[in-house]
């Protein structure tokens, strides 16, 4: 799964209706994910870890701590890729996802849930990035 190819995925399953935890996304990405090909379980997990990477920085998450920020950048992401987008461009449009604490946990788990219902396992995954709060050490320097 490309980058485009997860960005579409992410904006056909928002919700039209207010979904502050990101619940109704959540279970509309994993519906989707489970009547897929693994690999776009796999693709699904790879481009969402990449991205919570990509805002885990110094002039996102400073004062945060680690699940709330991780979480925060998962409601970035669950805004959709143009939100994203902007907020990367321009840091300050994060604020208001931290104030008011607006979280999208239920995202964590989309690749999760949907490599269980596939194989009745649980997956004991690794993607290239980790989105961990404060594992991007480049975003970080100097902090």
């Amino acid at each position: 799964m490309n980058e485009d190819v997860f960005w579409q995925l992410v904006e056909e399953c928002r919700s039209p209706t207010p979904d502050p935890e990101g619940e109704q996304l959540a279970a509309a990405l994993t519906a989707r994910l489970v009547n897929g090909p693994m690999s776009d379980v796999i693709g699904f997990a790879e481009q969402l870890s990449w991205a919570l990477y990509r805002l885990d920085r110094k002039e996102y998450g400073e004062g945060l701590a680690g699940d709330a920020f991780l979480y925060t950048r998962a409601a970035v992401v669950a805004a959709g890729r143009d939100e994203y987008e902007t907020v990367l461009r321009y840091p300050d449009r994060f604020v208001p996802y931290a104030s008011h604490l607006v979280w999208a946990e239920a995202l964590l788990y989309v690749p999760d849930k949907a490599y269980e219902h596939i194989t009745g396992e649980e997956w004991d995954r690794s993607t290239r990035y980790s989105y961990e709060s404060y594992s991007n050490t480049a975003g970080w320097a100097g902090a």
